[in-house]
């Protein structure tokens, strides 16, 4: 399984301007975020403090991940990336500088 990075942000476009619906919404996301760490389809999980944007890890297939992002859409906005371990980095260096 691959490991993901994925930055968020919320959608401004998306988002209630009624305070009240505001925070409505942000309750219903926190709780699927929990609900996500606690079945382990997410690893991590953080907001920035201006609660704009943020983080999450997630070790699974891209076909999973796809499936999992599609219900967060339009209310969040994601940049997802592959990502390796220290490990992995150092295996991917030594196999492209053999002798090294």
């Amino acid at each position: 399984m691959a490991r993901f990075y994925m930055r968020w942000h919320l959608n401004p476009l998306a988002a209630p301007t009624d305070q009240e619906e505001l925070a409505k919404l942000w309750m219903r996301m926190l709780e699927m975020v929990k609900a996500d760490l606690k079945e382990g389809r997410l690893t991590d999980w953080g907001s920035c403090s201006d609660a704009s944007a943020g983080y999450a890890f997630a070790e699974t297939d891209e076909k999973s991940l796809y499936a999992a992002v599609l219900k967060w859409i339009p209310y969040v906005v994601f940049d997802i990336k592959p990502v390796l371990t220290v490990d992995e980095c150092i295996e991917c260096i030594q196999r492209a500088a053999p002798g090294k």
